[in-house]
């Protein structure tokens, strides 16, 4: 006999299926879900389908946005366009925007290789990346999290911008590693990319 009602045990297994989302914390979304009133369940419902429907990827840099190209990408936001910040995801791209300190573009590789989990080169955003490099970029700063997964892709990346004569540098890592930049302070990531060094 189940323990809760179908609806609950299956608003559950939806929570359960988000990252970093166990059983525990489905269960009390679930039950927190229940709390809030009518209005207020259809304002989250009318958020996902929002978000769902007008939130793409820029078809320049590959950030969220709602238009294409993103505000970073659009030709008037005068930032610098010969240089080109590397990050993993787009939640990476924000937590460098916080900042206030780094003026230049930016590529979102969508990923790093991951052998371990099916990821190679070909399933992430690298000839993009490689094609967005012969329009005048003078430097390529490469900003992944310090995990094994990023310095693989920062070694194959390097073997193919070193040979377009392109400035290659990498943040500093004042990040612990194994962590990740969306959980950095704004001071941290300033000092990380004040200290890139060149590859």
């Amino acid at each position: 006999m189940p323990i809760y009602p179908e609806p609950i045990t299956n608003l559950i297994e939806e929570f359960k299926k988000m990252p970093g989302i166990g059983p525990k914390s489905a269960q009390r979304l679930a039950f927190h879900i229940l709390g809030i009133t009518e209005p207020e369940v259809d304002s989250l419902c009318g958020a996902l389908s929002k978000v769902k429907k007008s939130v793409k990827y820029c078809s320049v840099c590959y950030n969220l946005t709602e238009n294409d190209p993103c505000p970073i990408c659009s030709e008037n936001s005068g930032r610098n366009r010969k240089m080109v910040c590397v990050v993993s995801e787009p939640k990476d791209l924000i937590a460098i925007e916080r900042t206030g300190e780094y003026k230049g573009l930016f590529h979102v590789l969508g990923g790093v290789i991951s052998p371990l989990d099916g990821i190679g080169p070909d399933n992430l955003r690298i000839k993009e990346l490689i094609r967005r490099l012969k329009d005048g970029v003078e430097e390529v700063i490469i900003a992944l999290n310090p995990t094994t997964e990023s310095e693989t892709t920062t070694f194959y990346l390097t073997k193919l911008i070193k040979p377009l004569g392109i400035k290659l540098t990498r943040i500093a890592y004042g990040l612990p590693i194994g962590s990740d930049m969306d959980f950095a302070d704004e001071a941290t990531l300033s000092k990380s990319l004040e200290g890139r060094s060149q590859l």
